[in-house]
């Protein structure tokens, strides 16, 4: 049985969190139910190095539109982190295991960077769990998931990859809430944006037990040949209509390449949010999600 978790941050906006053992691992969740019964349920994918706290201004509100599942990626957030080999596919199996274990119908998936990867890639393995499909920034690449200060952190794990206590010493700088702040204003368009909270929802897990040895996993991951199909592939594969939401100021994958998914799928909407960065989900919540609600009710096939 799931147990209940203890209070934590935007508890009010992001209900009771859970924690499911997945494999012998230990996998948070929350799940917000709607008055509305009719409405399809909706799955929230976080991105790299966040949690299912990234979407406390949107649980809530659309809960009361449809019922609301989200979940920490396997080595992200409050989930455990488990000393395995991080692929896109593992995640894969960790959210068509969840659906089919607490949801049991056709999902709306909603993911957000690495999340909309793992999103595509899901609907492409599974298209029966999915009827409809919201991309909130989609990588191009697997180095795309990273920011360019994480980038430049990785290559330097990479060279000193031999000296475990250059690792750690590097690691512990990225754990750091200063670190973590300044780094969070490069990703948000607007510098206010990043609150004590946010800034607070990124260090919790970075003092986890086991945070050091997973980032330097994840982080190496991404270069891995079997990461993740290439996303050109997966769009030319994708058999249903989807969302694409992207900051106009997206300094981590910048909209030019937001604007090229078309070439790849006629079936793609793109919807520019100005104002916004890398995060639009929290710097334009109002409209994120009511272009959810919208996507939901009427969809479009061009």
């Amino acid at each position: 049985m799931p147990r209940r978790s203890p209070p934590t941050l935007w508890q009010d906006q992001l209900g009771v969190q859970r924690d499911w053992i997945w494999r012998g691992w230990r996998v948070r969740y929350t799940c917000l139910r709607s008055p509305n019964p009719d409405g399809c349920p909706i799955v929230f994918l976080h991105g790299f190095g966040a949690a299912l706290t990234q979407w406390h201004a949107n649980l809530l509100p659309l809960s009361q539109h449809h019922t609301i599942y989200a979940l920490d990626l396997l080595g992200f957030g409050a989930s455990e982190k488990a000393s395995t080999e991080y692929r896109v596919n593992l995640w894969v199996e960790q959210v068509r295991d969840f659906c089919e274990q607490f949801v049991g119908e056709p999902v709306v998936l909603v993911g957000h960077s690495l999340g909309a990867l793992v999103a595509l890639s899901t609907t492409i393995a599974d298209p029966d769990l999915v009827q409809r499909l919201v991309l909130v920034t989609l990588p191009s690449t697997r180095q795309e998931m990273l920011p360019n200060w994480l980038q430049s952190m990785v290559q330097s794990i990479e060279t000193a990859f031999a000296n475990p206590f250059l690792i750690s010493l590097i690691l512990r700088v990225a754990r750091r809430p200063s670190f973590i702040r300044s780094a969070l204003q490069k990703v948000y368009a607007n510098a206010q944006n990043v609150t004590d909270e946010l800034v607070s929802s990124f260090i919790i897990p970075a003092q986890e037990p086991g945070a050091e040895r997973t980032l330097l996993k994840l982080v190496r991951a991404r270069t891995a040949t079997d990461f993740s199909a290439d996303t050109r592939v997966l769009l030319n594969n994708l058999h249903i209509p989807a969302l694409v939401l992207w900051g106009e100021q997206d300094r981590v994958i910048p909209i030019q390449w937001g604007r090229q998914l078309t070439d790849f799928n006629s079936r793609l909407k793109l919807v520019e949010l100005p104002d916004s960065g890398h995060c639009p989900y929290d710097e334009a919540a109002e409209r994120v999600n009511q272009e959810i609600l919208h996507w939901i009710e009427y969809g479009i096939d061009p």
